[in-house]
């Protein structure tokens, strides 16, 4: 009898904690597990700061907040992302004369996406703290969107015309929603349309709005996906649907000729690797490599290597990004160092001739933007040295805090961490890969401290 009432006993304290999760963090989980939903309205990212009030109403509310490590460093960025607003005003030499209102709409859409992915990762964190979300449900909700991903782009890949008028775009004023970039924002299409092979190319972008933005999010996912399918309690017939989706999603990867996607995914495989050696795993690095390898001679004996190498025979956009970053970095070196000019800019013409403007046989020709072309370079630009200090210093401080956490999901949080380190060369990070690494570093500070015997398994919360 003392043995099924503890069964009973056990049971309904399970029940208890879903039922806590399911209250608690209903909105994070509708967020993250309800996003298709949110891209076939026309909604995608807009649902973000609805969710982040949510978030901040819950924060207001509670007699105290736990603050992750490092996170001081972020709230520093945010500073500086704050004083920066006072340039927007200035015009640098060589781009498009704005003012200090027409600057305005795209700063205040950064600063406040800024905030909001900020607001919902400090609320996951006292959400995980306090066990009223499991960090596994985290990383299931995360994997998840991994599935999205691939699904979009296969729906990208082999559908790349669709798109269709989202509820949401219907209800817009026809000026407001022909522009590109609310285009962007409410418009569900299945992938971007481009032509430097020499004929038209659909790469895919589904659910995410860009071809870039569906690359960093795939990487990011993908970790997590991994960690969910292969270090957290599933059924064996789920890994092996896991293992048959890794190495079916290499089609809309290699299709995406996506190279920040292919030297990220190099990038993080290398770090996992290098960990587990570290951590005195050389069988997991054995097993990371072996299927790093397959991988590859997949890639390499079947059509997806003449993608590859097509791609990479096309630079594409390499010239216009030298360009850009060049000019973005010369214009704040000389003219705005410590605050940089709180938004990006448009140049006057390209990087042949300021004559060199938009054609309809070259739409994408002049007027390049300044700080557009990668994390790194907008921060750069638009919050000065201020701003890369510590925005570079947040990463580096997690990196640091986080070295000796050797478990799967510390070794994860950190190669996803490290990937934006790399990808802000050329991916910008608002607003999902950023909402993203963010919960990943809330999945990090949430584990066991560093330095303190593990004995359990490698999700288990604190």
């Amino acid at each position: 009898m003392t043995l099924l009432a503890a069964a009973r006993s056990a049971g309904r304290g399970r029940l208890d904690l879903q039922a806590r999760e399911a209250r608690e963090g209903a909105s994070l989980t509708w967020l993250l597990a309800g996003f298709p939903l949110w891209w076939a309205l026309g909604m995608g990212v807009l649902v973000i700061p609805f969710v982040a009030a949510v978030a901040a109403v819950k924060l207001v509310r509670r007699r105290s907040i736990a603050v992750p490590p490092a996170f001081g460093w972020w709230l520093l960025f945010l500073l500086a992302v704050t004083l920066s607003l006072a340039n927007l005003g200035v015009d640098p030499p060589g781009t498009v004369p704005e003012t200090w209102f027409s600057s305005l709409p795209g700063a205040t859409f950064r600063f406040g996406f800024y905030c909001c992915c900020t607001l919902i990762a400090l609320w996951a964190y006292n959400l995980v703290v306090e066990g009223k979300l499991r960090r596994e449900r985290l990383i299931r909700l995360l994997g998840w969107l991994f599935v999205v991903t691939v699904a979009g782009g296969f729906l990208g890949t082999f559908f790349g015309s669709f798109e269709y008028t989202s509820p949401v775009e219907a209800l817009l004023p026809k000026a407001v929603a022909k522009d590109g970039f609310v285009q962007s924002l409410v418009h569900p299409a299945a992938a971007q349309t481009m032509d430097f092979l020499g004929y038209e190319t659909p790469r895919p972008a589904a659910p995410w709005g860009y071809t870039n933005t569906w690359g960093n999010n795939f990487a990011i996912t993908a970790v997590w996906f991994a960690i969910a399918a292969f270090c957290t309690p599933v059924k064996t017939k789920w890994r092996i649907a896991a293992v048959v989706l890794l190495v079916a999603s290499l089609v809309p990867a290699v299709y995406s000729m996506n190279r920040g996607l292919w030297l990220g995914l190099a990038a993080i495989a290398v770090f996992a690797a290098l960990r587990l050696l570290v951590s005195g795993r050389p069988g997991g690095m054995l097993a990371l490599a072996g299927a790093g390898c397959a991988a590859v001679l997949l890639v390499v004996l079947t059509p997806l290597g003449t993608v590859v190498q097509t791609r990479l025979d096309n630079g594409h956009s390499d010239d216009g990004r030298a360009f850009s970053s060049e000019r973005a970095t010369a214009l704040v070196v000389e003219h705005s160092p410590v605050i940089g000019f709180g938004s990006t800019r448009k140049t006057l013409g390209s990087g042949e001739s300021i004559a060199v403007g938009p054609t309809p046989e070259c739409p994408r020709c002049g007027g390049r933007t300044l700080g557009g072309n990668g994390q790194l370079w907008q921060v750069m630009f638009a919050h000065g040295i201020l701003g890369t200090v510590t925005y570079l210093g947040f990463a580096l401080a997690v990196l640091w805090r986080f070295r000796h956490d050797h478990t799967a999901v510390g070794i994860a949080g950190s190669a996803v961490v490290g990937f934006s380190l790399i990808t802000m060369f050329y991916y910008n990070a608002l607003v999902t890969p950023l909402l993203f690494t963010l919960l990943s570093y809330v999945l990090l500070a949430t584990g066991r401290p560093p330095g303190v015997p593990h004995h359990g398994p490698e999700t288990e919360n604190r």
